[in-house]
């Protein structure tokens, strides 16, 4: 038998797809924060999302997890079981139940519980035994609790914290609370997990660890969309990567096609030169008035 041909990136492919983004718009009154944004991302792979601050990167995350509700466009998800629905609209705890997990750019976690109990929340969400159960010590609720004991220690294994289980989450260092948030998403049993900017505050170790991290999770099967400013990670991690500008999507490709696309070169050399030129001027207020003495520009040479 013939194996189905892979979809490019940005054609939907019903065999294959897993996440078919199509024409989402976002507005908050006059500012469109996304415009008119197509985005297609297969079973399996490492995708990404790029793009200069106010891009609308994590505008476009809270679409996808029923954050935000788009005044346009759809967002269509193809479940564990082949169904394909669309999200859009959806409360975030059903899109979650239906698949999709993510992380924040600031970590959420529950500083007073240990890393096993902070995953352990995660697991037993998706499971049926309720609070009547666990507090008449029903065979359910106790057998739930052992698997999600199981499962959370599994997940710390995967992460890397297998040595962290008993330490509160608050007390673990930044980088290992990066790690203990991806477990607790990965503990509800998502089909595409989304990371904002996982490297984001982490040492340059860390960041070789969290390359490692990702590529074992889509091992397991787990499709990955994430958001990251670090280039070298994502030119490392990604197979797909989509760059937004101004809310719209510039270019779409291999991370190899993006990089050389000049509106992407554009894009970021514009917000670097910006960022030089802000520089520039703080460290001149910073030094204080100029040296009377001191030559102005149109006093150089080649005035």
């Amino acid at each position: 038998m013939t194996a189905p041909t892979a979809a490019p990136p940005g054609a939907p492919d019903t065999d294959t797809t897993v996440l078919d983004v199509s024409g989402v718009t976002l507005r908050f009154g006059g500012l469109t924060s996304l415009d008119h944004v197509d985005l297609s991302i297969r079973r399996g792979v490492v995708a990404a999302v790029i793009g200069p601050n106010g891009a609308g990167k994590t505008s476009l995350f809270n679409c996808l997890t029923g954050a935000y509700k788009p005044q346009e466009g759809t967002v269509h998800f193809r479940t564990a079981d082949g169904r394909r629905v669309q999200i859009n609209g959806r409360s975030p705890h059903r899109i979650n139940r239906l698949g999709i997990a993510r992380t924040f750019q600031n970590i959420r976690l529950f500083p007073a519980l240990s890393a096993l109990e902070n995953v352990q929340v995660g697991v037993e969400s998706r499971q049926r035994s309720g609070a009547l159960g666990a507090i008449l010590g029903l065979p359910r609720s106790r057998r739930d609790e052992r698997q999600s004991v199981e499962e959370a220690s599994r997940l710390l294994e995967l992460v890397g914290l297998a040595h962290r289980t008993h330490e509160l989450s608050g007390s673990l260092p930044y980088g290992d609370q990066r790690r203990l948030e991806i477990a607790r998403a990965l503990g509800t049993g998502p089909e595409l997990l989304l990371l904002d900017e996982p490297a984001a505050g982490t040492n340059p170790a860390e960041k070789r660890g969290l390359e490692d991290l990702i590529h074992r999770i889509a091992g397991t099967g787990v499709t990955v969309l994430l958001i990251e400013h670090d280039m070298r990670l994502v030119m490392s991690v990604a197979e797909q990567v989509t760059v937004l500008n101004f809310g719209q999507v510039i270019a779409q490709g291999r991370p190899d096609e993006v990089q050389r696309d000049p509106r992407v070169v554009e894009a970021y050399l514009g917000s670097a030169a910006d960022a030089a030129a802000q520089g520039t001027d703080e460290s001149q207020r910073r030094r204080g008035p100029a040296d009377p003495a001191a030559p102005t520009p149109s006093e150089g040479p080649d005035a």
